[in-house]
């Protein structure tokens, strides 16, 4: 896969240097001497209108890089971890991105994304800064199914819902998942039929709802530290 912006490909380029492939550079001095010298024999120069073709028009800030696939961890990999954040639905790669990135600093083990059959793993790289690289994620064709596995671990579901009990008053289970519904429609009925308990965040001032990539980081940080 190919991503671009400099944050992310700096990212990748320090942390993941066995899944580099090219370096594609398009702007003179945007690597550091150090990682100039490391990639030297991978590192292609480009004119900026191709710069600009395989970026496909996106702010590429110079630097490009081609690296390996994404690899999706695996159902027993992520069931290892204590807290899981669940996405049913959502299809926004900015939000994410956004939500993986907030995930990966704010100390929930690994993410799920349901509800959709494929993502563009390139894009959520950059959107989340480069977040997506170091969190164990994956694409759950069936999410009953999935989430009957984690029932039967002990797995508690919390559902991020306005009408939810104030996430400022609870305690959560050491085990446990929050699930995000999507952009539009929110938690999918199957989904709530599922759930232990709904959880929500009080507003100070009468508005419709937070933005799911902001929401999520509040609840994500919340659930990090309330645990019995």
């Amino acid at each position: 896969m190919i991503i671009y912006g400099k944050q992310v490909c700096l990212h990748a380029l320090e942390q993941h240097s066995e899944k580099i492939k090219t370096v594609y550079v398009a702007k003179k001095g945007i690597l550091p001497n150090d990682l100039f010298h490391k990639y030297h024999d991978n590192i292609k120069f480009l004119e900026e209108k191709w710069a600009q073709s395989m970026s496909k028009g996106g702010n590429h800030q110079g630097l490009l890089v081609e690296m390996e696939e994404f690899e999706q961890s695996s159902l027993s990999e992520i069931k290892k971890n204590d807290f899981i954040v669940v996405l049913d639905g959502l299809t926004d790669v900015g939000n994410i991105g956004a939500i993986v990135r907030s995930a990966y600093a704010l100390g929930a083990d690994a993410i799920i994304a349901a509800g959709v059959k494929q993502l563009n793993f390139a894009a959520v790289a950059r959107t989340s800064s480069g977040a997506m690289l170091d969190m164990p994620f994956m694409i759950a064709s069936n999410i009953l199914d999935t989430f009957n596995e984690l029932q039967q671990l002990g797995y508690a579901f919390y559902g991020a819902s306005m009408d939810g009990e104030n996430v400022q008053d609870m305690i959560f289970d050491r085990k446990r998942v929050l699930v995000l519904g999507s952009e539009g429609k929110g938690l999918s009925k199957k989904v709530i039929a599922k759930l232990d308990h709904k959880v929500s965040i009080e507003m100070k001032h009468s508005f419709d709802s937070l933005n799911v990539s902001a929401a999520a980081a509040i609840l994500i940080h919340r659930m990090g530290y309330a645990i019995k």
